[in-house]
């Protein structure tokens, strides 16, 4: 391999950006210099003016090595690139070193220079094998030919005085470049292929349309950077076992633990897990995130260098094909290049590992093709490894644990905060400004009288949860000057209204002038065929077959002409229809083809095909619409067939289905007959109190509604009374904060830590006032996720002493907390040393302090020696804690939790402190962590144990009796996708053993405990 060949991937427009970072920018000045620089006075690593830290210089290196290896036969062994980057990295230290000036360089040639660098570096290529070496010397040599070039155009002086070596690399490197477009290796033409493709991915994406903006005289397509806004993502509400005990600790009690994983930006989401399967409602950003996505990676701004694909289901599948292999994802996703690219390059990405895969739309598609679409995805999967992977559906329409087998993470797109829908209000009017005088004046005093509304309407503030329905809000208020229609279905309505009349005259279109029922006929038709077949997407001539059909019967549209024509005037001005693809059309968004959808259903009298469908995800929002677009007579029907089909349906979970369905419909229903109404509500009673945490769940899903019907809080149980609050909180509306308020003296520890973590699901200050002031009994553990939280706890004079900062809340913030409240208990998301002296003094007093998931290395040396804590946790993921020794210091110690991965960097460090805790009774740690504590450690002190069981038991479990002999109290807590573990051998290895709690039937051999050991089994939560 020689330097051309290296050269082939070290192209100089892709190596030029790389080499510029290891030299000074010059400083202005004509080029009156007299003699030539040295080499050390130009690098941007050394000296005081440095721009370049060698931490810099060593990720420079190793994105040399990545950009050398991009393509192609791999030279070296995997596990050597990091090796080759790390000498690379110190052999270009060297050029601070040098002796020599820029024009003695050039002379010398790129052979020399090189040479001179790995001697005055001491030849860092001695510790690399023979293969590794080759590569390293080759890449040096093609990197010191850039140099070079690069010092031959760097001032006046040098071009003046370098005129001939000036020429003389120049001619090389264009050589160089030549050969790599004349004549290119496997791997150049990958890397030129990826080139275009990479340009158009981000071209074709970075637009975005935001609803209402394309009126007046703003342009249709709004610049993605600017429109995007980024919602946050969450893994899936989980329910913890805890118990109240001694007045501090609970961990019993079964407690819905909203949002317990910590939320992260949605589009962060693939940087911090592999493979996601992310949730949303319609219209909530999902096809959005994967155009930003895509735009990212096309742009490497993404970690790592991604190729993105972007998949949407509902065109891939839209006349029953079978879904696509690597090799013609191109063509299946339309795109001009399918049939350009080098043979074998999407293999080769995939084979790689450089791909990210974005699977957009597994609701879009009919449930009957969603058992194939996993089959393809675990295929690729299998098939890949090592890739990234984002699939994205409506929340219904595939089980919780889908692709759990796969291993994807299921991540849900949070609703819209408040703070959300101020920001996306404000972002809207800023980008429908014209530059008008007169109507920027009147969208900065609609933006204003809009935030207004939202804020004080509580049925509007319930719409504004998405990126779409903010967008038609702001749409609609504008266009009404300011007066906004209340419901979902007569914002529908009017929106249709606005884009079918109101579009083309605010444009001043010269277009054939239509009403707006003759043209909603029309594409309704087109909404129910896509409905009816279970597709999202249909071929242009299927559409102009059904106008076809239809114009007949309605002559003022068939005047525009013959059925391509209508499909044509639909196409370009009703604003409704686009074209996804050559030959193919769907409607701007889902909610529209449901809308109207359902208006033909209602038309056609097909309420017996509606109720069919009931159990039917896709249908859910359909079936919503016809009731509330039915007249009377029409909804009792719809409402006793959901009733009766509901009732007869054998499946218990699909007849709670059906029944919560017609529930969630009755805020549809404008008008009903009071005992049809009785008969639905009866049904939901029969759900009420819910039995379990899922069906709590599900209940408040129904929404407003429910609030009449929940009982409470006298005459329940603790279990009920949690369940209850589950149900109130899930509900998306701040109708349910009085009812929650009455729930907040409950005795239930369980109740009121239920009320706690719904804070962040409504208005922060309402809540704040009605609920959380109530919460305030010295034993409530207050857990905040908000700098706005924080401001109402001051705000009203609330100082709990049980604290649970989350990373979310800014270390100021943070600050202020701590120094008002002087907490006896802690828990902390936010870094110590960015928590303010005065504030992390105010612990003395600290008994308990947990450290949450904090995101960066943090140290216990900023944590004051004094506080006379008597539990620590350390509960990460990935251990970032770097001098874990420290905890000795607190010798008051007696309980110490460590939760964090065994392959942490620093994760065998734990053990050193625990023998130098004089009153350390208690541990919990994961069970895998017992096989890195030295052979010799004994602890006989500790008598509670706590082993969150992962990986091999067999080899843990030998290490108990050594290390652990006066063990009277053992939990094992399994995680559910552990395998199961024998624990007959408990009682020989810890003769002490008193009490044993594992959870069944993941612990065997419980039956065959001796009778003096009390045994707690019980059955993990899994809802």
């Amino acid at each position: 391999m020689d330097p051309v060949a290296i050269g082939t991937r070290l192209a100089s427009a892709a190596v030029t950006p790389l080499i510029k970072k290891l030299f000074v920018r010059e400083g202005p000045g004509a080029g009156l210099v007299d003699r030539p620089v040295r080499l050390s006075g130009l690098v941007s690593f050394k000296g005081e003016k440095r721009t370049l830290t060698e931490r810099d210089l060593r990720k420079l290196a190793a994105a040399l090595v990545q950009q050398a290896l991009r393509t192609g036969e791999r030279p070296i062994a995997a596990d050597e690139q990091q090796a080759v980057a790390d000498a690379l990295a110190r052999t270009l230290h060297a050029l601070g070193d040098l002796s020599l000036s820029d024009v003695e360089a050039v002379e010398l040639g790129h052979e020399e220079l090189a040479a001179r660098l790995r001697r005055t570096a001491d030849r860092p290529e001695r510790e690399l094998s023979a293969d590794a070496t080759y590569f390293y010397e080759r890449l040096l040599d093609a990197t010191c030919l850039h140099i070079l070039h690069f010092f031959t155009q760097r001032s006046t002086f040098v071009a003046a005085t370098l005129v001939a070596q000036s020429r003389r690399q120049g001619e090389l490197i264009a050589k160089t470049d030549e050969l790599i477009a004349r004549n290119p290796l496997p791997g150049a033409q990958d890397v030129a292929f990826e080139q275009r493709y990479l340009a158009y991915v981000a071209k074709r994406h970075s637009k975005l349309t935001i609803f209402g903006i394309d009126l007046s005289n703003s342009p249709g397509k709004w610049p993605l950077d600017a429109a995007y806004m980024s919602l946050e993502a969450t893994a899936p509400a989980r329910v913890t076992t805890m118990r109240y005990l001694e007045g501090t600790e609970y961990y019993a009690d079964e407690v819905e633990v909203v949002d317990s994983a910590p939320s992260i930006p949605a589009d962060q989401a693939l940087t911090a897990h592999d493979r996601v399967l992310l949730r949303g409602e319609a219209g909530s950003g999902k096809t959005t995130l994967v155009q930003w996505l895509a735009v990212s990676a096309a742009r490497h701004d993404l970690d790592g260098d991604r190729i993105p694909y972007v998949l949407p289901l509902r065109t891939l599948t839209s006349h029953g094909e079978r879904l696509p292999a690597p090799a013609n994802f191109l063509t299946a996703a339309a795109s001009p290049l399918a049939g350009t690219q080098p043979a074998g390059w999407e293999s080769r990405v995939l084979t790689a590992g450089r791909a990210l895969v974005l699977v957009d739309g597994i609701d879009e598609i009919p449930e009957s093709e969603r058992a194939r679409t996993r089959e393809w995805l675990g295929d690729l999967i299998d098939a890949y490894p090592g890739n990234r992977w984002l699939v994205t559906s409506r929340p219904s329409a595939v089980r919780e644990d889908w692709l759990a087998e796969q291993d994807f993470t299921e991540l849900t797109l949070s609703a819209m905060r408040h703070s959300d829908v101020a920001a996306f209000i404000h972002r809207w009017h800023e980008a429908a400004r014209t530059g008008a005088p007169e109507e920027d004046e009147a969208l900065v005093s609609y933006e204003e009288q809009l935030l207004a509304a939202v804020r004080s309407k509580p049925d509007l503030g319930l719409l504004a949860t998405n990126p779409l329905m903010c967008g038609l809000i702001c749409a609609l208020h504008r266009d009404r000057r300011g007066f906004l229609p209340l419901g979902r279905k007569d914002l529908y309505s009017a929106a249709l209204s606005m884009l079918l009349i109101r579009r083309d005259r605010e444009r001043h279109m010269a277009v054939p002038e239509l009403r707006e029922e003759p043209q909603l006929q029309l594409l309704q038709r087109l909404a129910y065929w896509l409905i009816r077949n279970g597709r999202t997407v249909m071929d242009r001539s299927r559409a102009e077959s059904i106008i076809a059909d239809a114009l007949p019967s309605v002559p003022e549209v068939a005047a525009l002409g013959d059925a391509e024509t209508v499909y044509a005037h639909f196409l370009h001005r009703s604003g409704l229809l686009r074209e996804p693809g050559p030959g193919t059309v769907d409607f701007i968004h889902r909610t529209f083809q449901d809308f109207l959808g359902a208006r033909a259903a209602v038309d056609e009298g097909d309420f017996g095909v509606l109720v069919g469908h009931a159990a039917d995800d896709q249908w859910e929002d359909v079936i919503r619409m016809a009731v509330a677009q039915a007249r009377p007579r029409e909804r009792t029907e719809i409402f006793r067939d959901l009733i009766g089909r509901g009732d007869a349906d054998p499946d218990d979970r699909a007849r709670k289905r059906v029944h919560l369905l017609a529930a969630a419909c009755l805020e549809h229903a404008a008008e009903l007959a009071p005992e049809v109404r009785g008969e639905v509500e009866g049904r939901m009673t029969a759900l009420i109190p819910p039995r379990g945490n899922r069906e709590a769940r599900e209940l408040g899903s129904v929404g407003a509604v429910v609030l009449d019907l929940l009982p409470g809080p006298e005459g329940l149980s603790d279990e009920e009374a949690k369940r209850v609050a589950i149900t109130a909180t899930h509900i998306r509306s701040d109708a349910a904060i009085p009812f929650l308020a009455r729930f907040a003296r409950h005795p239930s520890m369980a109740v009121r830590s239920q009320l706690m973590w719904g804070w962040s699901r409504f208005e922060c200050r309402p809540y704040a006032e009605q609920v959380i002031s109530q919460l305030n009994d010295g034993a409530t553990h207050f857990t905040l996720r908000s700098d706005e939280q924080v401001a109402e706890l001051e705000r009203l004079g609330l100082r709990p002493k049980h604290l649970d900062i989350r990373g979310e809340v800014s270390p100021e913030a943070t600050s202020r907390l701590l120094l008002a409240t002087a907490p006896a208990y802690l828990v902390l998301g936010v870094p110590p040393a960015r928590i303010s002296d005065e504030a992390l003094g105010a612990l003395d007093g600290l008994e308990e302090l947990r450290l949450w998931e904090i995101a960066e290395p943090y140290t216990l040396s900023d944590l004051p020696s004094e506080m006379p804590l008597r539990t620590l946790g350390v509960l990460d993921r990935d251990l970032h804690l770097r001098d874990v020794h420290l905890m000795e210091r607190w010798a008051e110690l007696e309980w110490v939790m460590i939760t964090t991965k065994r392959d942490a960097s620093t994760a065998a460090d734990i053990w050193e402190p625990l023998p130098h805790l004089p009153r350390l009774t208690r541990l919990t740690l994961p069970s895998d962590s017992l096989l890195d504590a030295p052979p010799e450690l004994t602890l006989p002190k500790v008598t509670e144990l706590m082993l969150n069981v992962r990986g091999d038991w067999d080899s843990a479990a030998a290490r108990l009796a050594n290390l652990f002999p006066g063990i009277t109290h053992l939990q094992l807590p399994i995680l559910p996708d552990q395998e199961p573990i024998d624990v007959t051998a408990l009682p020989r290895l810890l003769p002490a053993l008193t009490h044993l709690r594992a959870s069944v039937p993941l612990a065997t051999g419980l039956d065959a405990i001796p009778a003096h050991i009390e045994v707690d089994a019980y059955t993990p939560v899994t809802d």
